[in-house]
């Protein structure tokens, strides 16, 4: 113990700072306080993603195009896929000799409408999907750039 502050402490200052008190008979020194320079705010524009958020018209525009154009994809991959899963019973009624035909001793249409058709289900939802995000990517750019 020998009267000095621990390592790490700080020693009371008994100097007084400039700043703090002024020299006694002197008024403090002024300091002058203006506001920064800038331009005046001039109006933000519209922007697409704003008239999204506002539901004005325009948004709406915005919204009615993406929804009928996923509404359109939606039809034609389902449209596809309907036309595709009656064609063969078409095919089938126009070719009887496809209906004697026999895979692994199933007869071949109840093999193409079993089978066959969970690939033609997996494709379709595939390029379903890539499509539908294809439409919402071009809709986020729109969006985006203006």
């Amino acid at each position: 113990m020998t009267g000095e502050p621990a390592a790490g402490a700080s020693a009371p200052s008994s100097v007084p700072s400039a700043e703090s008190s002024p020299a006694p008979g002197r008024p403090p020194q002024r300091v002058r306080v203006t506001a920064a320079r800038s331009v005046p705010a001039s109006a933000a524009p519209y922007t697409v993603s704003r008239e999204l958020d506002e539901q004005t018209e325009v948004g709406e525009v915005f919204i009615g195009s993406l929804i009928r154009s996923q509404l359109r994809l939606a039809l034609v991959v389902g449209g596809g896929f309907m036309v595709i899963l009656l064609g063969v019973p078409v095919l089938l009624a126009f070719l009887p000799v496809i209906s004697g035909l026999t895979l692994l001793t199933v007869p071949l249409p109840w093999f193409l409408l079993g089978v066959g058709v969970y690939p033609l289900v997996i494709v379709c939802g595939v390029l379903y999907v890539r499509s539908a995000a294809r439409n919402e990517q071009r809709f986020l750019d729109l969006v985006d750039d203006a």
